[in-house]
């Protein structure tokens, strides 16, 4: 069950609060550990009403509490609003009560709107400096060298690994120059999938961290015991992000019977094309649907979304991807872990 592994935004569903989804987080992810998986992330994000993941390794650190096995980290941080220092002592902190259970996934986008970015007092162009502040995290969770004057304490010596996040051939590029795994976000943003991916591959150089290149595809996966109910339990996700488009954010809305009723050409095509990299359908669907990302992308591994609005429909889907791969629906195309090197 090593080639599957899931993100989770932490929903705050209409009808509950924060608390709520947190608590549904920490039910979901030991399911998840039930279950066989052995990754499971959150990711930061701001001022997002429906997401509750906003300090993203204060959630970490209650999912590993609950758990006793699985991977959890942060798919992921976005660096530029952070000092590299403070990272590394929060991840640091964690990897020193979790030992080799914690990976540091790292984006360069806000993770939120330009009003709040500047809230979080985000100077715009450090953006630029991605590279310099993952290098300089990098040096901070490694060993110290003579003469150092600055310490992660918690954190130096941890090596907690990191992934390089991404979109676009930036983070492809940066991935494949520093020998990191390489996540693509194409559960929401799938334009530059192939692209980025042979750019990474085809760039990529050994490091300390990893031989050969391990590259992750994220896709939304809703399933249901027929191809109906899953396609209704999509509309959740289909009217969230019509609400983006129109500018309207909210809470996690229950599924409806016609999203057609609800969305306008305009909302219909950018939510379409945003959620192009989807698996929605019963058990038959989602085993065709799978194989056709692998082939298509041929991933080292595949990073699930589910928001589908109630939580065993969650716990259902991922279960339900779990025995698929199990009976070796994936089987010849993803390795369970990154290369890392010895010694």
């Amino acid at each position: 069950m090593s080639m599957l592994s899931i993100l989770d935004l932490v929903p705050i569903r209409a009808g509950t609060d924060a608390g709520q989804a947190l608590r549904d987080s920490i039910e979901l992810v030991q399911a998840a550990e039930q279950l066989g998986y052995r990754r499971y992330w959150v990711a930061e994000h701001h001022n997002a009403p429906s997401i509750a993941s906003a300090a993203t390794s204060v959630v970490i650190g209650a999912l590993a509490a609950a758990t006793s096995t699985i991977r959890v980290g942060a798919g992921g941080i976005m660096l530029p609003n952070h000092a590299p220092l403070m990272i590394a002592e929060q991840f640091g902190t964690l990897a020193s009560l979790y030992p080799d259970r914690i990976d540091l996934g790292l984006g360069r986008a806000p993770g939120t709107d330009g009003r709040t970015a500047r809230a979080l007092r985000r100077d715009p162009t450090r953006a630029d400096a991605f590279p310099e502040d993952v290098r300089e995290l990098q040096a901070l969770l490694a060993s110290p060298h003579p003469g150092q004057a600055i310490h992660a304490v918690p954190g130096e010596g941890t090596e907690v690994p990191l992934y390089i996040l991404g979109s676009s051939l930036f983070g492809a590029q940066l991935a494949a120059a520093m020998g990191l795994p390489y996540a693509f976000a194409s559960h929401f943003a799938p334009d530059a999938l192939g692209e980025a991916l042979e750019v990474y591959r085809s760039g990529f150089r050994p490091s300390a961290q990893l031989e050969r290149p391990h590259a992750m595809v994220a896709l939304n996966v809703i399933a249901g015991q027929t191809d109906a109910e899953a396609r209704h339990r999509f509309t959740t996700l289909q009217q969230m992000l019509a609400n983006l488009v129109r500018g309207t954010p909210g809470l996690m809305p229950p599924p409806i019977d016609d999203i057609d009723a609800f969305w306008g050409p305009v909302e219909r095509h950018h939510a379409s094309r945003m959620l192009a990299v989807s698996v929605v359908g019963g058990r038959d669907t989602v085993r065709e649907g799978l194989g056709r990302v692998m082939a298509a992308t041929e991933a080292d591994e595949l990073i699930v979304v589910c928001n589908a609005y109630e939580p065993a429909a969650r716990r259902e889907t991922y279960a339900m991807l779990a025995e698929l791969a199990d009976e070796g629906a994936l089987e010849g195309h993803a390795r369970s872990e990154p290369a890392r090197r010895s010694g």
